[in-house]
């Protein structure tokens, strides 16, 4: 089983929430958060002062709302971060049934076996793991071929092959193998397995705060300094008017009206709602089977301004298919088509069934006896990069245009001009051209397409908007690669990579001061995804890809990483959001709260309202209940901004100058806009219900 997707008004995780929430009020907890810490020492001083009240017997129904609406203040804020953990937790919970009391067979030096705990297994150790066993712990196939259930990771109920030499080595604690038996060396010490860091993460556990969060947060304790200083002179302030007025007493700056407008002053909306936006982060890349080792990773996905992407798999489709047979003068196409099957016959790959496929189609040419003693069937090889059959008295060679010509040389035969120029033909379009040879005669070429897929170069657009660069990386030649990179729409390529070519274009990309993304499975990517600021590794890859990348995509689909960085910048996009609604709301509360307070100052004949009363445009009724209304929306507005900060606001591939506008037009606007209308509507509730 995957992880399970709570949802965020499940009702027994609001319960858990809720209880979390109370729990978080521990000062151990909340000092991590410095704005919520100050909000709930000012809950803590007036209620010191509620509760003198109350002995006093000069208790009012101002100063106990006010403290209740301050303590809820302070719960919404952690209920916020509670109900934003709470769905990594359920999560975890699934994955923490996955996991059982698990036995290995391990090899001693002496290379007899032992059964030990899979909490005794140490990394070097050698384990059997045999069909229906569950493998002990991650590790690395170091001999055998297993087919493997990793439902309990993926969610996905086919098998996978597992092997040792290649990119699909690595194997998974607590996945099972089905068929046949491999050998793993065990790669990690107990407790630090993959099952183990994923749920760690989910929970919340290990997320720490992103530079930009901890950015925000210093900002956001500067602004709280600010209106510190600016609440704690207010008293003197107060007093200099009163006295300069003759009006003793005309202003109330006792300790919970201090209080109050310092809470509504301060940036509690965004302080409330950073970590929720930061959890719902990594919770919205679980949902798509991605696994991030920090909070830090997926906030720079949201920086990428640079995209290195496989060709293969990634932009097309990776199978490439036979289309079309170009014979060479002289030469019948069923004669080529028929040589090209032969060469086929023993070939695995999609590229040599489907000229198996398409010789059958076009000239009805069956399957020919041709096994041994009658056919020498040559393999293909990353070093000749040919393959082909040697029959009685035949030699048949497909393959590489160069390495095939070689070959026809060496067998002093002639490379024919039309070949030469349908070979560059072939490239120049994009596709892969074989070229197959019987003996010194060049038979033809075989024309193979990979298919760019559909939608791919739409993507690419809407990156381009975003000022995000794309790069194909791929092993084919310059003509080939230019045609793919053309019709694919990325905006640079880089042909016949290597793992070094790979690592020192990355490294030059962030030497311009850039950031760069990339995906990769084998051990030869394990540099580049290590140099990567944001490195995708494969689950079905290596071990040293999943340990050398900062994500892990249980999917295995390369085109991932574009989701991934949709997500990165929906989550910058949140943030940025929230805290420009935020700060507009701060100032929006400040004109709702100061000119009431200061309403009856400097007033005349004995009336109740003074020239500063223009000031008060929402018409509030007092001075209390212009504090009470600010200090009841403020509170509710952190529940109301709870869904937003956990489904994150609507993605758009705008570029940052017009989010910047959009975010301002909408969220500043909004947040100008929105406290008037509340703190009225609240006003208006409490004087109908003589609560001020």
């Amino acid at each position: 089983m995957k992880p399970t997707h709570a949802s965020a008004w499940d009702a027994a995780l609001l319960r858990r929430a809720a209880i979390d929430a109370v729990r978080k009020l521990d000062p151990r907890e909340l000092w991590r958060n410095p704005v919520i810490f100050v909000t709930a020492l000012g809950a803590v001083a007036v209620t010191f002062v509620a509760v003198h009240d109350l002995f006093a017997g000069t208790l009012t129904s101002f100063t106990t709302q006010i403290t209740l609406w301050l303590w809820f203040t302070v719960l919404f804020a952690t209920f916020a971060e509670a109900i934003a953990e709470g769905r990594g937790k359920a999560q975890a919970d699934s994955l923490k049934r996955a996991r059982s009391q698990v036995f290995a067979h391990r090899t001693r030096p002496d290379a007899t076996e032992e059964r030990v705990a899979a909490t005794d297994l140490r990394k070097g150790d050698i384990v059997i793991c045999e069909a229906r066993d569950v493998i002990p712990a991650d590790g690395e196939v170091i001999e055998g071929i297993a087919s493997v259930d990793e439902s309990a990771i993926t969610g996905e109920s086919a098998p996978v092959v597992r092997e040792s030499g290649g990119d699909r080595s690595a194997v998974t604690g607590g996945t099972r193998v089905l068929s046949d038996r491999i050998v793993v060396r065990v790669t990690v010490e107990p407790g630090s397995g993959f099952l183990d860091r994923m749920i760690g993460l989910v929970e919340g556990a290990s997320r720490q705060r992103t530079p930009n969060e901890i950015a925000l947060g210093i900002l956001l304790v500067a602004l709280t300094a600010i209106f510190l200083g600016v609440v704690a002179t207010l008293p003197f302030f107060a007093s200099f008017s009163e006295s300069l007025a003759g009006q003793p007493g005309a202003i109330d700056t006792s300790l919970p009206v201090l209080v109050s407008l310092f809470v509504c002053l301060i940036p509690t909306t965004i302080g409330g709602l950073l970590s929720a936006i930061g959890i719902s982060g990594i919770d919205r890349l679980i949902r798509r089977n991605v696994i991030a080792t920090s909070g830090r990773a997926v906030e720079a996905a949201g920086d990428i301004d640079v995209l290195l992407l496989d060709k293969t798999g990634t932009i097309t489709l990776g199978n490439r298919q036979a289309v079309e047979f170009l014979p060479a003068p002289g030469v019948a196409a069923e004669r080529l088509a028929s040589a090209a099957q032969l060469a086929s016959l023993a070939d695995e790959t999609p590229e040599g069934r489907s000229i198996a496929v398409l010789a059958k189609e076009k000239f009805n040419l069956r399957e020919r006896e041709v096994a041994a003693p009658h056919a020498t069937f040559v393999p293909f090889a990353a070093q000749t990069r040919m393959s082909g059959v040697d029959l009685a008295g035949r030699s048949i060679r497909k393959g590489a245009a160069d390495s095939v010509r070689a070959w026809v040389a060496a067998q002093s035969g002639a490379w024919p001009a039309e070949v030469a120029a349908t070979v560059e033909r072939i490239a120049k379009a994009g596709g892969t051209p074989l070229v197959v040879a019987e003996d010194a005669a060049v038979l033809g070429v075989v024309y193979l397409k990979d298919v760019v897929k559909g939608g791919i170069k739409e993507r690419f657009a809407e990156l381009r908007r975003m000022g995000i660069r794309t790069v194909m990386i791929t092993g084919d030649n310059p003509l080939t690669a230019a045609a793919i990179a053309a019709e694919a729409g990325v905006d640079d390529f880089l042909a016949q990579a290597t793992p070094e070519m790979k690592l020192a274009r990355i490294r030059a990309e962030q030497a311009a001061g850039r950031l760069v993304a990339m995906t990769g499975d084998g051990t030869n990517d394990a540099p580049a995804l290590a140099q990567a600021d944001v490195g995708v590794a494969m689950n079905t890859g290596t071990q040293a890809a999943r340990e050398a990348g900062n994500m892990v995509d249980l999917d295995s689909n390369p085109t991932k990483l574009i989701e991934i960085v949709e997500i990165g910048k929906q989550l910058l996009m949140t943030r940025g959001a929230l805290t420009t609604f935020s700060v507009a709301n701060d100032v929006a509360k400040y004109f709702a709260i100061v000119p009431a307070m200061f309403a009856a100052l400097y007033a005349v004949s004995g009336g109740a309202a003074g020239p500063l009363a223009a000031l008060n445009v929402m018409a509030l009724h007092s001075p209390h209940s212009a504090i009470l209304s600010a200090v009841i929306f403020n509170a509710l507005i952190i529940v109301a901004l709870v869904p937003l900060a956990l489904r994150g606001v609507a993605y758009r591939a705008l570029p940052a100058a017009d989010l910047l506008r959009r975010n301002l037009v909408v969220y500043g606007l909004g947040g100008l806009v929105a406290p008037f209308v509340g703190i009225k509507l609240i006003d208006l509730l409490l004087v109908a219900a003589h609560l001020a």
